[in-house]
Order: structure tokens, then C-alpha cells, then sequence
């Protein structure tokens, strides 16, 4: 008894030896009840009970009785993932995309806001594409414990020029009429130069805007190069292309995903699937959004008239090409909207579309939403399913996707990493 009069108050009069006593108590865990579960990986359960621990799924088993949360009447599903946003992307204070007069804090502000709405509407893991800035608002995130999904960055873009000097100003400061394009090596150093800054993968642009016409831009030499350095680093690769022949080179070159292709061809296809290359294409939100918001756009760099008629004129072009791509085997479409300004929240409309228009089946929608995605990001073993030792990402929605995809709208709670988020009910 005398050595626990002595022992007590020298505990407890050491804040931080009793706070790390308290923080290294077991927490309770958490069970929640899905009425019907579709658990990413393409199958379903019914009235099954989740036991999530700490920021863990620890079980999933029938089981009777009371539970933290009774979802008997809806639907859970894993965490939602998209592969390819740009978080920051906003419209200013004057409702346009120039962001005129903006500071460092506004577009960390409009950035904690994008991550927000996002993760509110069940998506926990999202990849941006990307800017320097991006690494300056995860950190905010992670530090005042703000709303947000898991983000992984590319923390810069690099094309054909990255690298390469700048050359000679012309006559009275302009620029040079030409740059010369970027030698191999120079792209292996801007490579080294991503990840030392923080990437987490590397993003290329192979081609043009659709709204220039898509052509291929990087050489195969230089895609050669880039993805090449980037696999020796560890590093997944992201490659803009719209054309055919950009598409090509980028399989050809190693490269680990390609977005967008609205001119592929069904050759193309059937190469990317021959070499386990990731596909991206983009056919429910971002063509649509920009559409829907033109006058904040128009007049902005190449968001010319001419720029938004080629994407009017692209929306039935890439529902065609998705179309062909879900008919050709073996090839792994994932999950990405390319959300920028105006999309931010809607991600899941991309699904909708997908299914709604180019005639997806919904389980392989919300496949490609979630275990899919996740197998791109190398980050199976952590997330994208609902699966014991998985991190408790968790989204219930009010509906059953499988007979109405639009039932992935109505978002009514939402865990991430064992916190919930969201619970309307």
C-alpha cells in the first residue's frame, strides 16, 4: 500500500505520461448493421454486421442483437476512390476560373472546401493531378484535422518541354518562337525532381486538349524515358491521351495508366489490356461540367468557342469509345472524373453516366469505383473493399446501386479511416 501512495502521485502528476496511458487504452469498437453490403470486390452479402476497431474492419458476420448503427435499410459499400481530380481547381470570388487577385490562403481555403464536399459524398481516397500546392493542403488537412479524403499527389504535370531550358528571350522580352523539346534525360531529371519534391506518382501529358485536337505531343522516346525513369523510383505513371497513337506509345513505353482516350481504337484497346495497362476514360462529369459552365471558363486560356464545340462535339465520341472499351476483354477500366472547378462533390456522377450511358453493369461500376481503383494506386492491401484488415473506409447510401445506379447520390454516412464523417441518420 505505501509503494502505491508514492507510485499515484508521481503518475499523476505527469500530464503527458497520463495522456499516453489514457491514449493507449483499447478502443471500443464500433458494429454496424448492413441491411444489404456489396463489399467492392463484386459480391454482396445481406444482414451482415461490420466490426470496425480503432481505423480497422476487424469482422463482418451475421449477428444478432444491438449495434452502434443500424443500416438495416440501406446500402454499404467501401470507401469511394477516384483516380484523377485537381482538389484545388476553383471558381474565384468573382466566379471565374482566372482566379484574379487570389492569395496562397484563398486557394487553401478553396481547396479545404473542394476536400470537404468530396469526402461528404463517400469519397475517402482521391488522386490529384496535380500542383505543387497540393502537398500544402493535405498537410493542412492532416494538421487541423480538417474533412478530407486520403490524397495522393503528382505534384506537378510535365510534358514535352519539362526540363528543357528555356532558351533565349526574342526581341523586346517575348518568349522564343520554338522550344526545343526536352532530350530523354532531361525528363529522367525532372522525374527525379517529382519525387524528391514529394509525388506519389508522375503525371504526363502525351497529348493535346481535346479542345486542340488530342494529337500526340511527347515523343515515344521521351514516354520511354519518363515512365521508364519513373518505374525505376517506384513510381506509377498518369498519362493524359487523347489520341490513338498517344495511347499507343504510352503502353508501348511502360506507362502505368492512361486517361481520357477519346479517339482510341479498338487495336488500342486490346493492347492496353494485352499489357495490364490501367484505363481511365472520362465520360459522365468533366465535358459535361465544363459545358454546364462555360461562362466561367470562356475566354480563359484555350476555353474558346472553338475549344467548347470540340467537346460538345466529344461527349458522343466517348460514349462510343466506352462503349468498346467495355467490350474488349481483359482491360481494367478504373475510376477517375477528372473533377475540376464545378465538379468538386459530384464525383460520383461519372458512375452515373457510365452506367446510364455507355451501358455499364452497375456491380462492375462500382467494382471499378473501388477495388479497381485501388489496384492502380498499389493500395489493395489497404483499401477498396470492405474486408477484414482493411482501413474502415465505409459509405451507406439510401438505395440499392445494383438496380438504380443513382442510389450512389444519396450519400447518408460516411467513415474514413474509423472516424464517421457523416451520419444523417
Amino acid at each position: 500500500m505505501r509503494a502505491m501512495r508514492i507510485l499515484l502521485p508521481t503518475v499523476l502528476g505527469c500530464p503527458l505520461l497520463l495522456l499516453a496511458i489514457v491514449n493507449a487504452q483499447p478502443t471500443a469498437p464500433i458494429t454496424i448493421r448492413a441491411g444489404h453490403l456489396i463489399d467492392g470486390r463484386g459480391h454482396e452479402e445481406r444482414n451482415v454486421v461490420i466490426t470496425v476497431t480503432a481505423d480497422t474492419i476487424t469482422g463482418i458476420a451475421p449477428k444478432d442483437g444491438a449495434v452502434t448503427h443500424d443500416f438495416a435499410r440501406l446500402t454499404l459499400l467501401p470507401g469511394f476512390i477516384d483516380t484523377h481530380v485537381h482538389i484545388l481547381w476553383h471558381f474565384g470570388k468573382d466566379g471565374r476560373f482566372d482566379n484574379r487577385g487570389e492569395t496562397p490562403e484563398d486557394r487553401l481555403e478553396a481547396g479545404e472546401e473542394n476536400a470537404r464536399v468530396t469526402v461528404m459524398n463517400g469519397f475517402t481516397t482521391v488522386q490529384s493531378v496535380g500542383e505543387a500546392m497540393d502537398v500544402d493542403l493535405r498537410k493542412r488537412l492532416q494538421d487541423k484535422g480538417l474533412p478530407g479524403p486520403r490524397l495522393l499527389t503528382s505534384v506537378r504535370q510535365l510534358n514535352e518541354y519539362s526540363g528543357a531550358p528555356r532558351g533565349q528571350r526574342g526581341a523586346g522580352g517575348q518568349p522564343p518562337a520554338e522550344r526545343a523539346l526536352a532530350t530523354p534525360e532531361q525528363l529522367r531529371d525532372a522525374v527525379r525532381e517529382a519525387k524528391s519534391a514529394g509525388a506519389d506518382l508522375i503525371k504526363l501529358f502525351a497529348s493535346a486538349s481535346i479542345r486542340d485536337g488530342g494529337k500526340q505531343t511527347m515523343t515515344d522516346e521521351q514516354l520511354q524515358a519518363a515512365c521508364g525513369e519513373a518505374k525505376t523510383l517506384g513510381l506509377r505513371t498518369l498519362v493524359h491521351a487523347h489520341s490513338a497513337a498517344s495511347m499507343r506509345a504510352a503502353t508501348m513505353a511502360g506507362c502505368t495508366q492512361v486517361e481520357h482516350g477519346i479517339f482510341a481504337t479498338p487495336d488500342v484497346l486490346q493492347l492496353m489490356a494485352a499489357h495490364g495497362t490501367y484505363f481511365d476514360p472520362n465520360v459522365g462529369l468533366v465535358l459535361q461540367n465544363y459545358l454546364q459552365n462555360k461562362d466561367k471558363f470562356l475566354g480563359i486560356g484555350n476555353y474558346t468557342e472553338e475549344g467548347f464545340a470540340a467537346m460538345e462535339k466529344a461527349i458522343p465520341i466517348n460514349v462510343a469509345m466506352f462503349k468498346q472499351a467495355l467490350q474488349t476483354p481483359n482491360l481494367k477500366i478504373v475510376y477517375g472524373t477528372d473533377a475540376v472547378a464545378g465538379a468538386h462533390g459530384r464525383n460520383i456522377e461519372e458512375a452515373v453516366g457510365r452506367v446510364q450511358l455507355g451501358g455499364q453493369k452497375p456491380m462492375d461500376a462500382i467494382t471499378s469505383l473501388t477495388s479497381l481503383s485501388a489496384e492502380s494506386l498499389h493500395l489493395q492491401d489497404q483499401i477498396g473493399a470492405l474486408a477484414p484488415g482493411l482501413h474502415a473506409d465505409i459509405v451507406a447510401v439510401d438505395g440499392d446501386p445494383l438496380t438504380d445506379i443513382t442510389a450512389l447520390r444519396r450519400v447518408v454516412f460516411v467513415m474514413h479511416d474509423g472516424k464517421i464523417l457523416r451520419a444523417d441518420r
